[in-house]
């Protein structure tokens, strides 16, 4: 089983925005030591709690940062730009770390709605404005062309020695089809849905068409996952990240904040009910506990990778979630 990363850089309560990015360097030259296959950052816009939002930059940083891990996007929110400057971007990662950088992309918005069209006023989020977009992304990415095209006249530089992986991410299922379509990897955001990701896989895997970059499907599935031996800190964590979704959902931002801040409050029915359902969408435990879960799911998904994403609010007890999972992974003896 390979363990992957996707990274949010999320600020503590009385940190800032830099020293989140620079724990987030700190994760990946840990979990490349420790044998983690790859490490993702995301994508979010106007969210005071999370300091990534130009995936693309960071990860130029952390594959300079960093000697093998592949790096790569959790992901690029597609609608926001040109197929061009996308091509642009990581055909110019692709060439400075080549055989070592993952386009992961993404449909959503990555924030509110507002935000997005500020990114991109001309967006409509349309299904055929997507498919024309991953159409010349390929086409950009790959140097193909046909006669009169856009492509013809204008290609995206420089020109690197390969091509980078090119993932589809989704929470619903639905780009799964696209991924499957243009012949790409497909990675399932159980951690924002609980539902109906083995059969958006089997979907998948069922009309898959090989391309000239992949030739048998790709997957993996992520989710929230924290790990610790002390019962006391995974209960602390849990209420944290079970506020976390509260806030989100009630008042669609999330600041940063600590155990003190939440510990006392009561929970109304209704809140309890949106606790427990948010539950699905997280693994935590010790780690024979964690591994047990997440085995189980590996074998619902049938996949052979898990990507874990971690916002535990101690940065310690973040290091020390993914020690724990490469242990009893047995990521070193897999890696040598």
């Amino acid at each position: 089983m390979k363990l992957s990363v996707l990274d949010q850089s999320p600020i503590r309560k009385g940190s800032n925005a830099r020293e989140a990015l620079l724990e987030t360097v700190a994760l990946a030259q840990l979990t490349e030591e420790l044998g983690y296959t790859r490490f993702w950052v995301s994508e979010h816009h106007n969210v005071t709690s999370l300091a990534g939002t130009t995936p693309e930059i960071l990860i130029a940083h952390l594959a300079g940062q960093t000697q093998s891990i592949r790096v790569g996007s959790g992901g690029v929110m597609i609608p926001h730009y040109s197929a061009l400057k996308i091509a642009e971007n990581f055909r110019m990662l692709e060439t400075l770390f080549p055989g070592r950088i993952d386009l992961g992309m993404g449909r959503a918005p990555g924030g509110d709605r507002v935000t997005a069209s500020i990114l991109n006023s001309t967006n409509t989020f349309s299904e055929q404005d997507l498919v024309q977009q991953l159409f010349d992304l390929q086409n950009y990415l790959n140097d193909r062309y046909a006669p009169g095209s856009v492509q013809a006249k204008v290609r995206a530089m420089p020109i690197p020695p390969s091509v980078p992986e090119q993932w589809m991410l989704s929470s619903s299922g639905h780009s799964g089809l696209l991924a499957a379509h243009f012949g790409m990897g497909f990675s399932f955001a159980h951690f924002i849905n609980p539902h109906g990701g083995p059969e958006a896989m089997q979907q998948y895997r069922a009309r898959f068409q090989p391309s000239e970059n992949l030739e048998e499907p790709q997957t993996n599935v992520a989710f929230f996952v924290f790990c610790s031996n002390d019962p006391e800190t995974v209960h602390r964590q849990q209420a944290m990240i079970d506020y976390r979704f509260l806030q989100y959902e009630t008042r669609g931002k999330v600041d940063p904040f600590d155990y003190n801040d939440l510990k006392t409050i009561a929970y109304s029915p209704g809140e309890e009910a949106r606790i427990q359902h948010n539950r699905q969408r997280m693994i935590m435990g010790n780690s024979e506990e964690v591994k047990k879960q997440l085995l189980r799911y590996a074998d619902q998904y049938e996949v052979d990778e898990l990507m874990l994403v971690n916002v535990a609010s101690e940065f310690e007890e973040r290091l020390e979630s993914y020690r724990l999972l490469s242990e009893v992974f047995e990521l070193k003896s897999v890696v040598a």
